[in-house]
C-alpha cells in the first residue's frame, strides 16, 4: 500500500514570502510550510497510521492531512522538494532507526520519501524560478512546482 501524509503548523499564519529569498520579491507572496511523508508499506494500514501520529505528529499545534490531495488551498503555486536518494537525510535516518526498534510494528515499511512543501499565497502572476534557485540545491535536493487553484 502507499499512503500519503501531509502535516501541517496549526498555529503559524502565512509569513512574507520575501523571507525565503534573498532579494525581496514585489508584490504581497506569503507562504506556509509543510512535510509530505510518502510511505510504501506493506501490513495493517491503521497500525501504519498510529505509527504516523505517534512519531511524526504534534495533535496539538499540527494537523494531518491524509492522501494525495493538497493539504492547503487557495495557492499560487507549491514547491515540493526533498533529498535525492544517496543524500544524507537525518529525518528519514532517524524515523527508520525508530521503526527498527520496535519489536511488532504490525506493518513492514518498504519506502520512505520525504518532502517539503511551501505554499505561496497571493499574486496569481508570481513566478517559480526565483524560489527554485534560492531555495533547492541541485547537488542534494529534487523538486517539482505545482501549479496553484486559484
Amino acid at each position: 500500500m502507499q499512503e500519503i501524509f501531509e502535516i501541517s503548523d496549526r498555529f503559524i499564519n502565512a509569513a512574507d514570502a520575501s523571507h525565503l529569498l534573498y532579494e525581496p520579491v514585489d508584490g504581497s507572496l506569503t507562504f506556509r510550510r509543510t512535510r509530505r511523508y510518502e510511505v510504501e508499506a506493506e501490513g495493517d494500514r491503521d497500525k501504519l497510521e498510529k505509527f504516523i501520529k505517534a512519531t511524526l505528529l504534534d495533535d496539538i499545534s499540527q494537523e494531518l492531512h491524509f492522501g494525495e490531495d493538497s493539504a492547503l488551498e487557495d495557492f499560487v503555486f507549491v514547491l515540493e522538494y526533498g533529498m535525492k536518494p544517496g543524500a544524507l537525510d537525518l529525518e528519514k535516518e532517524a524515523i527508520l532507526t525508530y521503526y527498527n526498534g520496535i519489536k511488532d510494528p504490525g506493518f513492514e515499511l518498504k519506502d520512505l520519501k520525504i518532502r517539503q512543501r511551501i505554499y505561496l499565497f497571493g499574486d496569481k502572476d508570481a513566478k517559480s524560478d526565483r524560489f527554485v534557485r534560492d531555495i533547492c540545491n541541485a547537488a542534494i535536493h529534487n523538486w517539482s512546482v505545482i501549479s496553484g487553484n486559484v
